[in-house]
């Protein structure tokens, strides 16, 4: 088995977990670390990693007056509570970026939000919530 740990450069790792964590409705925990955290599953699958900008010497993370966060990137989060996920994305944002709507494409549910950073945050329903 392979994975791949995303990890995104954050302004304050404490507020994004907690926004991270809300979103995708995971209990409540705190990070590890008050310049990284990893955002996990129930099964401990890593989710998202949150890196603090400029903390350690990682090229890409060093400040975000560099580029603008999330430029080129797109987070995607499959959920098997899309019902429930979106009163909790309109709990933590003033507007959705764009309202839910079945994507032609997968034929299932989805909406986007962005988190704290500016990322844009795509959440889509399993192929059996939609």
């Amino acid at each position: 088995m392979k994975r791949t740990w995303t990890i995104i450069g954050v302004a304050d790792v404490a507020r994004s977990y907690a926004w991270y964590q809300s979103l995708l409705g995971l209990p409540v925990t705190q990070p590890a670390h008050d310049y990284f955290g990893q955002i996990l599953d129930t099964d401990g699958t890593v989710l998202l990693c949150l890196h603090q900008w400029g903390a350690h010497e990682h090229p890409s993370l060093t400040s975000p007056d560099r580029a603008q966060p999330g430029n080129g990137l797109l987070l995607f989060f499959r959920v098997d509570d899309f019902a429930a996920a979106l009163p909790r994305a309109r709990a933590l944002v003033s507007a959705l970026e764009d309202e839910p709507q079945v994507n032609p494409n997968t034929g299932t549910e989805e909406f986007t939000v962005r988190d704290p950073d500016g990322y844009y945050v795509m959440i889509s329903a399993l192929a059996d919530d939609a």
